[in-house]
């Protein structure tokens, strides 16, 4: 009986409320970890594909020498895998400012969505888009500018993170 008495109390002392909290702070140090890693990962991958992709233009297809196919295609693609690289350094901060302070930073995730949206503005294909698509881009960027602004303004006055 007092084998049970003591496997009773011990359930109890674990199953309270600040070590189950423990438990899940250190579940979500463990996720946010991993999410870190795999961010480089992908950082790695798409500064790869970057290097790969200019080497091709330079190297073989020469896409300097014809100007019109430069600036409508490749300049554009460029572009995009550029900002891809920088969406990806943005996300990476996101999660390393989470294991710094255990807090997601929503300034932080304002500027991501905006250069994520920016990226598509600037490779947004006109000719295959309806306007009803770029009319959305703009409520977009126009929602995060005033989320922007309103995060700001609270974080300059202290009561943000």
């Amino acid at each position: 009986m007092p084998f049970l008495q003591k496997a009773y109390k011990y359930f109890r002392s674990s199953t309270s409320d600040e070590s189950f909290l423990v438990a899940l702070k250190k579940v979500e140090t463990g996720v946010s970890k991993v999410l870190s890693i795999a961010m480089v990962a992908v950082l790695v991958t798409v500064v790869v594909e970057l290097c790969i992709f200019l080497t091709k233009e330079i190297i073989f297809n020469n896409s300097f020498a014809d100007p019109e196919r430069f600036f409508t295609g490749t300049l554009i693609k460029v572009f995009g895998l550029f900002l891809n690289v920088l969406i990806a350094l943005e996300i990476l901060e996101n999660i390393t400012a989470y294991l710094k302070k255990h807090v997601v930073q929503l300034e932080l995730v304002v500027v991501t969505s905006l250069t994520a949206v920016a990226r598509k503005i600037i490779i947004f294909d006109f000719t295959k888009s309806t306007g009803l698509e770029l009319i959305a881009l703009a409520a977009a960027v126009f929602a995060l500018t005033i989320s922007y602004w309103i995060v700001r303004r609270a974080n300059k006055s202290g009561t943000g993170h």
